[in-house]
């Protein structure tokens, strides 16, 4: 029977080294625990998928909280099923011992009581999601009706442009062979066209 810790963080620009220190703490060792760095809107993660066929009956799987699994209420719940009942796994979310299947003492209140909490848990992870990205939502809205551009810089028109556009308006060059004298894409060519005059 192993120990397996998951972890997850949602770009990689973010660090997992509170949630590693915690697994390891935990007694999980350092090869058993496996990190995905990617959004938890849905399962499919390489590092989960990878956990999840590496998982054995009676082994145990920790987390550090609800929300490092997933973000997806509906989801947690199936993962969860799926984790603990189809492949008799016990799981222990660290931040909420309630959530700890290694209890052998629990009885049926003990489970129903574990069952709430988690659905709890996994609503609230996911509502957060969604304040998340509604927030996000707001303020892409408040900087560009402030005029904040995003994306790359739009690129000028290097000094061939002009004798290359002339040959486009007299129909001697086509806009793709324009973009492609230019070194650049189509659509770029042909915004500076529009540009032009």
């Amino acid at each position: 029977m192993q120990m397996y810790g998951y972890g997850r963080v949602s770009t990689k620009e973010q660090h997992a080294d509170r949630q590693m220190v915690a697994l390891l703490k935990a007694g999980v060792c350092g090869e058993n625990i496996l990190i995905d760095k990617q959004s938890g809107k849905d399962f499919n993660r390489p590092k989960y998928r990878q956990l999840i066929k590496k998982l054995k009956p009676g082994d145990t799987l920790i987390i550090k909280s609800i929300d490092r699994l997933g973000r997806n209420y509906e989801e947690i719940m199936e993962q969860w099923r799926i984790i603990t009942k189809e492949l008799q796994v016990f799981v222990a979310v660290l931040d909420m011992p309630l959530l700890d299947t290694r209890q052998k003492e629990r009885d049926l209140t003990g489970v129903f009581i574990a069952d709430l909490v988690l659905q709890i848990l996994s609503y609230v992870a996911q509502t957060e999601r969604e304040f998340i990205r509604q927030r996000q939502r707001e303020g892409i809205a408040a900087a560009v009706q402030r005029g904040v551009r995003f994306g790359r810089p739009l690129l000028a028109p290097p000094k061939e442009f002009a004798g290359v556009y002339e040959a486009w308006r007299g129909g001697r060059l086509s806009v793709a062979a324009c973009a492609r004298q230019l070194r650049v894409a189509r659509s770029t060519f042909t915004r500076w066209c529009s540009q032009a005059y």
